[in-house]
């Protein structure tokens, strides 16, 4: 369960972020094509924000469970060696 919670977690700051980078990627592109108008704002708010927050949201979970699931191990090797060592 501390997985999956994780997970989603990781999920929704991954987007959070990935959609904030994808903003400032989009800016960033805008910038150096020299793009102006609504051409600009739809390029920025309709691929680059998408696209950032679904690389960001898989990765955020990705990168959450990983640790989760890491760290679950640790816990149960931790525990068989105690109940060796009595």
């Amino acid at each position: 369960m501390k997985v999956a919670l994780l997970a989603v977690l990781g999920l929704a700051l991954g987007a959070l972020g990935g959609a904030a980078l994808g903003i400032g990627a989009g800016l960033t592109w805008i910038g150096l094509a020299k793009t102006s108008g609504l051409d600009s704002g739809t390029l920025v708010f309709f691929t680059f924000m998408p696209l950032g927050a679904a690389i960001g949201g898989i990765g955020g979970a990705l990168l959450f469970a990983v640790v989760a699931i890491r760290d679950a191990e640790i816990v149960i090797e931790r525990q068989a060696l105690r109940q060796r060592d009595r």
